[in-house]
């Protein structure tokens, strides 16, 4: 039997900049988008065909009197001014959960200019780079607990979160300062802010209690997706009968005879389309019957 999650899918930040570049498109309007709209290589193509146009920053800052869609991961304040001397329209389709921690870290960071405002997150993520900008890209990024060699515990900390990473992960980065803290004997301010997203935090307990309930998983996501990675790994943690995939195309022969006479769960990122979960739950169901 094949079973799709039913929280899988598109979240409600994705859900909405999707729904704001069909209706812009609807109305016959040319449409850029800043980046990929989301982290998902067939949903951009679906919307490629329908007309939406995929720019990157460097072409962005060339166009004028034009409209653009800005993404749900969210833009730094240069991408507004640029905006606004080019008589760019936006569509602002950033989520509210990222918008809410832009202005959490620019409020601390004009607050405690001198401090070290640090992000939790992947260097390069477009929603990193948004949240750079809010400290003129003085911010530092750490990706892993041991990148805690890039602060200096001795002088104030304030650490946030890319609303996409691992609770579990951001929990060993907050212990890893304070043991360190701890052997400095400092007495500087260490503040943390766990700024990750509940829908995706809900996600993962949910995720990991479907893959226990299926003899099989395959996870659906885009290579590029943050956020496929992290709950990728923690459906795996789970169920080590688990595989990655980014389209049907990727489901062997093999591997669906193998799956005869077992329950095989259809999961997903925040980034994956529910189409997409279907089609691969039809191939192997197809040739499985």
């Amino acid at each position: 039997m094949v079973t799709i999650d039913k929280q899988s899918g598109f979240c409600f930040g994705v859900v909405t900049a999707i729904r704001k570049a069909e209706e812009e498109l609807q109305k016959g309007n040319q449409l850029y988008c800043l980046g990929d709209i989301v982290h998902n290589e067939q949903e951009v193509e679906r919307l490629t065909r329908l007309g939406l146009k995929t720019i990157d920053h460097q072409q962005f800052a060339t166009l004028h009197h034009a409209k653009v869609l800005l993404r749900a991961h969210g833009e730094p304040p240069e991408t507004y001014r640029i905006a606004a001397e080019n008589d760019i329209e936006i569509v602002d389709a950033s989520c509210p959960v990222v918008r809410n921690l832009q202005q959490k870290i620019r409020r601390q960071y004009q607050l405690t200019p001198h401090a070290q405002t640090v992000i939790f997150g992947k260097q390069g993520h477009a929603e990193v780079v948004g949240l750079q900008g809010q400290t003129d890209n003085n911010a530092i990024v750490v990706e892993h607990a041991e990148d805690a060699d890039k602060l200096d515990v001795t002088n104030d900390i304030y650490l946030f979160s890319q609303t996409t990473k691992s609770a579990d992960d951001f929990r060993r980065l907050v212990e890893e300062i304070e043991q360190r803290r701890k052997e400095q004997h400092t007495e500087a301010v260490f503040e943390w802010h766990d700024t990750i997203c509940g829908q995706v935090r809900n996600r993962v307990q949910h995720l990991q209690e479907f893959a226990r309930s299926n003899d099989r998983i395959v996870f659906v996501g885009g290579r590029n997706s943050s956020n496929a990675k992290v709950l990728f790994e923690h459906c795996r943690k789970v169920n080590p009968d688990t595989i990655f995939i980014s389209d049907e195309k990727e489901i062997t022969d093999d591997y669906i005879a193998a799956c005869k006479g077992k329950n095989v769960g259809i999961c997903g990122a925040t980034s994956t389309p529910l189409w997409l979960m279907q089609r691969c739950a039809e191939k192997i169901e197809n040739k499985t019957i």
